[in-house]
């Protein structure tokens, strides 16, 4: 397994996959929210012994519409990176479940690689993904049948990829369109964020049409864990100075994808809080996807792909292990969890 490194900081996409983990008690049911409508999964805390559940042609394990335990729990809500679904970070996810967690994931309508109307290179992903996630808090909270077991006060994030640009947003980060702008001004073949689309790249549409206007904040996130967040280059320094809730940053040290461990760890510094930015080293983009089963790594080479020698399942095993304490560290332990 490759080591992390941590580095205190001082004013600190993904398609399809079908994937073999561990046995982790917790339920899991489909979701539609009627904003979008946005379809996505919940996991949940579940007594029963896990089995095998099988979503849109995904196994996971787990139990199917498991009844929740009485208690109020936090609730983790899930963006995932481009041309990603709910279901990419589902061993993630299982095991904030079983640790005592409601987890709502989603799949972004605009970008999502299940998703009938993506639009994946729309640069109007900035705003709509924010809202999307926005939406699905207020479902969770209010209208869906988890809002009695979920304490309002508790809501966390992990985002990936987009889904971590998504999370800087929604916690107070403002991207900013004279900072990409000028950023734009080089050349395609070495602009942020080119090398992954086609003709409609970022940093044409930035050109041509500026940023999307109407950015949501959401204030009920009350701590965050992102990963590989992308693009890091529409936050400058005081754009970030609006992020007061406790942040956790994962890098991937090789990056890709738009991604790289310098710009995640340029946008730790610009942050007014104290954390840390973890660089999983001899790691590239897709390392926090859930670990690959072997018909995956056939299907989808480029999203199962890790540096020589490096034991995804393993580096998973401590991922999920640090997002636990992470979140436990922010919501404490209450009765009923």
């Amino acid at each position: 397994m490759g080591d992390v490194m941590r580095f205190p900081i001082i004013a600190v996409s993904a398609a399809f996959l079908s994937v073999a983990t561990p046995a982790t008690a917790a339920g899991i049911r489909l979701i539609e929210v009627p904003a979008g409508p946005l379809r996505g999964i919940v996991w949940s805390p579940c007594d029963a012994p896990p089995g095998e559940v099988r979503l849109r042609d995904s196994v996971f394990a787990g139990t199917k519409d498991c009844p929740i335990p009485p208690g109020k729990r936090p609730l983790i809500v899930i963006s995932h990176g481009r041309t990603g679904w709910s279901g990419g970070h589902h061993d993630t996810a299982a095991a904030l479940a079983d640790a005592g967690f409601i987890v709502a994931a989603i799949d972004h309508p605009i970008d999502s690689g299940r998703s009938k109307t993506s639009r994946t290179e729309d640069i109007a992903y900035l705003a709509e993904r924010p809202a999307d996630i926005k939406h699905l808090i207020d479902f969770m909270l209010d209208a869906s049948g988890f809002a009695a077991n979920i304490d309002g006060a508790r809501v966390g994030f992990f985002g990936f990829s987009r889904g971590g640009y998504t999370g800087l947003t929604l916690i107070g980060g403002r991207p900013n369109g004279e900072l990409a702008q000028a950023a734009c001004a080089s050349p395609p073949t070495s602009a942020p964020g080119s090398g992954t689309s086609s003709a409609g790249t970022l940093c044409e549409q930035i050109r041509t049409r500026g940023l999307p206007h109407g950015y949501v904040t959401d204030p009920r996130i009350k701590a965050a864990v992102l990963a590989d967040p992308a693009p890091a280059f529409l936050f400058g320094r005081e754009d970030l100075k609006g992020i007061s809730v406790p942040l956790q940053l994962w890098a991937s040290e090789s990056g890709g994808r738009g991604t790289s461990a310098e710009a995640t760890t340029k946008n730790a510094d610009a942050l007014t809080s104290k954390t840390n930015v973890n660089i999983v080293r001899g790691a590239a983009h897709f390392v926090f996807l859930a670990p690959c089963s072997a018909e995956a790594v056939k299907s989808e080479p480029e999203l199962c792909a890790d540096g020589a020698g490096f034991d995804r399942a393993a580096f998973h095993r401590q991922f999920n292990a640090d997002l636990i304490a992470f979140f436990r560290q922010h919501f404490g332990q209450r009765s009923g969890d």
